[in-house]
């Protein structure tokens, strides 16, 4: 939502998990005093502004919508292409000083349709991003009708374009939203399971008398660089005046999940939760979520908020309640840190605008 070079190696996500370790030095004990936490479950590292307002190969480096790890210390960040240039994702070489994040563009996959054209703004705003198992393909949401597709990592071209049901399409051809559609997507290690988050409610699930928008996720099952279908929806529920706007895969039972919004004149809210999948229920059969009890939804833990993180040095372009605060679009989760805590990134979309920054962010998280 907006407010190349091909890989060398190819690598398993089930070994990705376990080979992601960071080399900076160990945080202080997480019962301990942490002058760097953001809650108990959350410290922060350390952040970077380098890719601001930069370029590369005559493209800028702006609008991105979400960041994915395909390798150790190198990840894929794809643009949301609100303006003419052509639908692209970008390959970032991640490195780490004493915590705080180092990053360098090294690639840029322009998206193609099947006949070889660039997507671009007229027919691809794209927001969620996973890299399949092998790291040869990706699959990349597009909040405008929405669509799942899946590219080549090498070449851009598009292979393939999942199912989706048709009262998830845009309205009139369907009950969503524009600009509110497939915000997220997360891929389990072994590939064969799919989550893709709606940003906000269908029509016929709308929003609750305390401002929870109730949200479906659709877990699509199938096999990596093959078929996907959908398997069964969940149901979710952001906080009041939030939107969905990521998903991370832990294992089969949790995911995590980010909640945002924006306040003119006040600035941007940025949440970070645990979700428990265990005994989650499948609402693919409910016709309106404003008549499910509470229990269908599935359960959540706060893990921090953005705001209550040191402000380390940051400055805010526009009014924000911590300057570290930006419109933050993109979560990932890395490998161990030598505390026992998981790596996580997140990185802020500016929507090619003068007032916002592209930051990215470390943070080290307890999943428990």
């Amino acid at each position: 939502m907006h407010w190349k070079t091909p890989l060398a190696a190819t690598i398993t996500l089930a070994a990705l998990a376990t080979s992601l370790t960071a080399t900076a030095a160990p945080l202080i004990d997480r019962h301990g005093s942490d002058p760097a936490a953001c809650s108990p479950d959350a410290s922060f590292r350390g952040f970077t502004d380098s890719l601001d307002k930069t370029s590369y190969a005559g493209l800028p480096v702006a609008g991105l919508s979400a960041i994915n790890l395909n390798a150790p210390n190198h990840a894929v960040a794809l643009v949301d292409n609100v303006t003419d240039t052509p639908a692209r994702v970008f390959g970032l070489q991640l490195g780490d000083d004493h915590g705080k994040p180092e990053v360098a563009v090294d690639s840029v996959t322009i998206l193609r349709r099947p006949d070889g054209t660039p997507y671009n703004n007229v027919d691809f705003d794209g927001e969620g991003l996973v890299n399949e198992l092998g790291g040869r393909t990706i699959l990349a949401t597009s909040e405008r009708e929405p669509s799942i597709r899946r590219f080549s990592l090498a070449s851009g071209l598009e292979l393939a374009s999942l199912p989706v049901p048709s009262r998830f399409q845009v309205a009139p051809a369907g009950e969503a939203t524009a600009n509110a559609t497939f915000e997220s997507l997360a891929i389990s290690t072994n590939g064969r399971t799919l989550y893709a988050g709606m940003e906000g409610p269908l029509a016929s699930d709308g929003t609750d008398a305390a401002g929870s928008s109730r949200n479906r996720i659709l877990r699509y099952t199938g096999r990596p660089g093959g078929a996907y279908t959908v398997a069964a929806q969940l149901a979710y529920k952001p906080d009041p005046g939030l939107a969905l706007v990521e998903l991370a895969y832990v294992h089969s039972d949790q995911l995590v999940s980010m909640e945002r919004t924006f306040t003119p004149g006040v600035g941007n809210t940025i949440r970070v939760f645990s979700v428990s999948l265990k005994g989650a229920q499948d609402v693919s059969k409910q016709a309106s979520l404003a008549d499910a009890p509470d229990s269908v939804y599935v359960h959540k833990k706060l893990l921090f908020d953005l705001v209550n993180c040191p402000p380390s040095g940051a400055v805010a372009k526009q009014p924000q309640p911590n300057p570290l605060l930006d419109n933050v679009e993109g979560l990932a989760l890395g490998g161990f840190l030598p505390s026992g805590r998981r790596q996580l990134y997140l990185i802020s979309d500016d929507n090619f605008g003068p007032t916002q920054i592209t930051r990215l962010y470390s943070l080290a998280v307890d999943l428990h």
